[in-house]
């Protein structure tokens, strides 16, 4: 039975392993208490299931369509041990993050592609932004970036020493400028330069500041006079060590710009990566990236299996 554990691995997958340490540490004890040493599949075991889904901010309603597929198997004998329910379990895990599997990918088109970000203060959006421009350079694009997260001089700072780590142009204004303009001027930049994508930094603000929330109904306005298709992808930038707080927030950010796409930042730095599957349910959209690092290149595109073995299965196993 110790084998369930045990699998082969690709080269590429260390980085999401260890990034996701902290969830698998508290996922595989829970999956350890259920499935290891002989022990019988019964309702029991599905209660055990139920619990430990719900205790990894999995969500109840994911949980619960979980738990009726495994109830509805069991029933036809289609699953009678434990390690055909480990290895079903996993599978089904895997099939609901799959829909959600959608990794970023640059239309070609007259106009630059514009990605819009959004988040809440602290959530790592410019050095999000950095990152995506590292991996976009490394497919072989053109990124230009826009500083338009005006409240903060710091963050203006950082997004430029992206720029410059990057080797990609930052456009920005000193700090209390317009921040619809700074985007505004990036596209005609990034026009004029050549650059097939605008990356546009926003500043951090809470779902409950209104004048804060309006300021993105301006952006997108502003934005739309240079392109009406634009912003062609607005991105939610979400911290995962905020587990299921991250809900009401993606919400209501939804409400008042659509979110096309969203990356979940500092998934090493916790133990609540779960809350993956709750949050895609909420905002059916794709994710397309996951941050499970410090370094330039931590930031991954999301990959279901990938991200379901790396909680299955120890790092160590081969």
């Amino acid at each position: 039975m110790f084998n369930l554990f045990k699998r082969s691995k690709s080269k590429g997958e260390s980085t999401v392993d260890q990034g996701l340490s902290r969830t698998r540490s508290r996922f595989r004890s829970g999956l350890e208490r259920i499935f290891l040493g002989e022990k019988t599949l019964d309702l029991d075991t599905l209660d055990a299931i139920e619990t430990l889904l719900l205790t990894s901010d999995v969500g109840v309603h994911t949980t619960r369509k979980i738990i009726e597929s495994l109830t509805n198997q069991m029933e036809r004998k289609a699953l009678s041990n434990t390690e055909q329910a480990f290895q079903a379990l996993r599978t089904l895990m895997i099939e609901t993050l799959t829909a959600y599997e959608q990794p970023l990918t640059i239309p070609t088109q007259n106009t630059p592609f514009v990605v819009l970000t959004l988040g809440i203060n602290g959530a790592g959006k410019t050095t999000t932004l950095g990152k995506i421009a590292h991996w976009l350079k490394s497919q072989g694009h053109s990124p230009i970036m826009a500083a338009g997260d005006t409240y903060r001089a710091a963050a203006i700072e950082q997004l430029c020493q992206w720029g410059e780590r990057n080797e990609v142009p930052v456009i920005s204004q000193p700090q209390g400028a317009d921040s619809a303009s700074v985007i505004f001027d990036t596209m005609q930049a990034a026009k004029a330069r050549d650059c097939d994508v605008v990356l546009a930094d926003t500043a951090g603000r809470l779902h409950t500041q209104d004048h804060l929330m309006a300021e993105l109904g301006k952006i997108k306005r502003v934005m739309q006079k240079l392109d009406p298709n634009s912003p062609h992808e607005t991105m939610l930038i979400i911290d995962g060590s905020i587990g299921q707080n991250s809900l009401q927030q993606a919400k209501q950010f939804n409400e008042v710009i659509p979110i096309s796409s969203i990356v979940i930042t500092k998934l090493d730095g916790t133990a609540r990566g779960g809350m993956i599957f709750s949050l895609t349910e909420a905002l059916n959209c794709p994710i397309r990236f996951i941050g499970v690092g410090e370094t330039i290149d931590s930031l991954k595109p999301f990959y279901a299996e990938e991200f379901v073995d790396a909680l299955f299965y120890d790092q160590n196993s081969h």
